[in-house]
This record gives C-alpha cells, sequence and structure tokens, in this order.
C-alpha cells in the first residue's frame, strides 16, 4: 500500500470516527438537557474542570477550557449564582480569586453524569460480550489519543 492510499484510509477513517463521536457526543448532550435546570453544556465543562483540577483561578480554568478570561469569568459567575463553586481569596496572590466546587456541585455533576450513564447503558444492554470488550478498547485507545499533548 502506498503512502498516499495509507493516508487517505487514515483521514476517512478519522472521518467516520470524528462523526460518531461529534452524533454521540450530541445525543449525551441531549440526555443531559432533558432534566430541568441542567446546566448548559459550557458551564458543565467548567464545572467538571474544576471539580477535577481545583481550587483554581479563573485565569487557570480559562487556560484549561481553551477560551478566554472573559468567558471563564462569565461561566464562573453563573457557576457560583448557583451555588456550585464558591471562591475564596487566593492566599499566594490577595488579589486574584480561586474557585473550588461546592457539596452542591458535586452532586450536579453526580446526576448530570448519571443521566449519560444511563442513556448509554440502555442502548448498549443489546450489544454481544465481544461488542462491549470492542467499545471497552475503543474507550482506552481514545483516553490515550486525548491525553497525549501534541
Amino acid at each position: 500500500m502506498t503512502q498516499a492510499a495509507i493516508d487517505t484510509t487514515l483521514t476517512d477513517s478519522a472521518a467516520r470516527l470524528r462523526m460518531a463521536i461529534v452524533r454521540t457526543s450530541r445525543r449525551l448532550r441531549q440526555e443531559a438537557a432533558g432534566a430541568v435546570g441542567e446546566l448548559t453544556p459550557t458551564s458543565a465543562a467548567a464545572l467538571a474542570t474544576v471539580e477535577r483540577h481545583g481550587p483554581l483561578t479563573p485565569s487557570e480554568l480559562a487556560e484549561i477550557e481553551r477560551v478566554k478570561r472573559p468567558t471563564a469569568t462569565r461561566t464562573l459567575g453563573v457557576l457560583t449564582a448557583a451555588g456550585l463553586v464558591e471562591r475564596t481569596r487566593d492566599p499566594e496572590d490577595g488579589r486574584s480569586a480561586l474557585v473550588s466546587i461546592t457539596a452542591t456541585g458535586r452532586d450536579r455533576l453526580r446526576r448530570l453524569r448519571g443521566r449519560k450513564n444511563a442513556y448509554l447503558a440502555r442502548r448498549m444492554r443489546k450489544l454481544s460480550a465481544a461488542d462491549l470488550e470492542t467499545l471497552d478498547r475503543a474507550a482506552e485507545i481514545l483516553e490515550g489519543i486525548l491525553e497525549d499533548p501534541r
């Protein structure tokens, strides 16, 4: 097989994988949106980042989420008003704040994740053991791709 043929095969495979991921992501967002008062995808992502990496500054959140600082600040305002995160003074820099998730925020993420997990579990229930093993391996591979800093 020529390099051009390999590149075409990779590109075709990447396009198919991308579409499957996009469609799955859309369905998961729709499942989450079905709950009254649930978070926007942006707010949910920011809250999960604060849970995973916090406490952190608004600038650190913006960097991790790859958004501009004003966007992160607005999102944190929404999360703070909802009681999902709390701000405290940064002991190393009194001009800055640290943001941490609250118990209410953890509970909201737990419920949001539960809805999404239940949706996928319902869809996966009909799969064979071999297909379930394949999906488990695919998840491992995707996690590795996402963790690669390139």
